[in-house]
């Protein structure tokens, strides 16, 4: 497949503004994992909705 051909339906990079690639936060961020952390992600979040039920990408984010 000619090269050009297949990339001209892509978005260009800078045009992109989806969830998966996000502006960067201005300030620090710090994430630890603690034996404190339940296994289960759905039980005592405070991100999680409870009317909702947890997602697959939401229990990857969670995840070691």
């Amino acid at each position: 497949m000619d090269k050009l051909k297949s990339n001209s339906k892509m978005p260009k990079f800078n045009d992109l503004n989806d969830r998966i690639i996000a502006e960067a936060t201005t300030s620090p961020t710090l994430v630890i994992k603690t034996n404190l952390d339940t296994p289960n992600v759905e039980k005592e979040n405070p991100y999680l909705n409870e009317e909702k039920e947890a997602t697959r990408n939401f229990k990857n984010f969670f995840k070691d």
